[in-house]
């Protein structure tokens, strides 16, 4: 079958794969349909993001079922479906607390499209055809009436800037919410969205991205122009509730000093290096909880689906090009917030 192959910095190729087949009982495979091009993926492709290669790309797809082994009950041939893109098997201790990106039964980061690891490459959704083990429980339903281009985020980058926001809101109803945007363009954009769907009473977007500023803004969030002075800028309010979205360390920095005393800043990134200058005095002396950690999307992509279903959220606002696969190398480095690959191979 094809897939599209990462082999390094700018080096992306549709190749022919061995086409993956039902191993376990528990498997489905499942055809993609759209696939939603992660945050993550461009700067993969031009090795700003250093990856072991080789590997498929591709991680936030709907599909559609095409064959199922024994034990998948429920989902037949033809369904429409979410793919979570961790490996979850939803029933170790973790995974029962909802916390599914620590899933104990796979090797930490197990992911599709992602590459390798521990020894486990799942492949990509970036290919004609994508194997799905524990299906019975990863596999989400495509509720009737949802586009798949729509949905096809879902299972990563709309899950993230919802969760850094659903939390807090829960703590504190109504609170306002700022987000720091950046290099994780559409999660920090999905978090304005989030928020106003969840009922902050007020929502304040930071960026220095013109474009960025004028989606958050037609979202409905009041918008600032950092204009890249992210050491230097103060903003007259601090907030319960902060969310960096824009991974450089000034821009993190200038999240956390956003924060009021004892609020909570969600980041969506561990940063662009692997040490990071964390201003932990001044937290500590303000009480702010900092979380940071990858969204654990089994668990999270049930509620945001349901939002979407209510017409409370709508992931299609932030698309800005719908490209087919066999144009997919070029849209993986497009300027646009967010991107949906559609199957044309079919």
């Amino acid at each position: 079958m094809r897939a599209l192959v990462f082999r390094g910095p700018m080096d992306l190729a549709w190749e022919e794969i061995d086409t993956p087949q039902l191993m376990e009982p528990r498997d489905a495979l499942v055809r993609p349909l759209a696939v939603a091009r992660c945050d993550l993926d461009p700067a993969i492709a031009i090795g700003l993001y250093p990856m072991p290669a080789p590997f498929v790309m591709g991680h936030e797809m709907v599909g559609e079922v095409v064959a199922t082994g024994d034990r998948v009950g429920g989902f037949s041939p033809g369904d429409r479906v979410i793919v979570p893109f961790q490996l979850s098997c939803m029933s170790c201790a973790p995974c029962s607390r909802g916390h599914t990106n620590a899933c104990e039964n796979v090797a930490s980061g197990t992911a599709f499209g992602l590459g390798p690891h521990g020894g486990v490459d799942l492949g990509g959704a970036l290919a004609e055809l994508v194997r799905v083990p524990w299906a019975d429980v990863m596999l989400i339903p495509l509720p009737p009436g949802i586009d798949p281009i729509a949905a096809a985020g879902i299972p990563d980058n709309v899950s993230d800037g919802f969760r850094c926001v659903a939390g807090p809101l829960e703590e504190r109803p109504g609170a306002p919410v700022l987000v720091v945007g950046g290099l994780a363009p559409s999660v920090g954009l999905y978090a304005v969205m989030s928020a106003r769907a969840l009922g902050s009473e007020r929502v304040v977007y930071v960026d220095d991205d013109a474009t960025r500023l004028e989606t958050a803004a037609s979202l409905g969030a009041e918008v600032i122009d950092a204009h890249g002075r992210w050491d230097s800028l103060k903003l007259e309010q601090r907030f319960p509730i902060v969310v960096d979205a824009n991974v450089l360390d000034a821009g993190r920095n200038f999240a956390l000093r956003s924060v009021e005393p004892c609020g909570v800043c969600t980041s969506v990134s561990g940063g662009a290096t692997s040490n990071a200058d964390v201003p932990l005095q001044a937290m500590y002396l303000k009480g702010v909880r900092y979380e940071i950690g990858r969204v654990h999307a089994c668990a999270t992509a049930r509620p945001v689906l349901d939002l979407v279903s209510n017409g409370v959220l709508d992931p299609s606002w932030l698309i800005d090009a719908v490209v087919p696969f066999s144009d997919a190398i070029e849209g993986m480095t497009m300027q646009a917030t967010k991107v949906v690959f559609v199957n044309d191979f079919v």
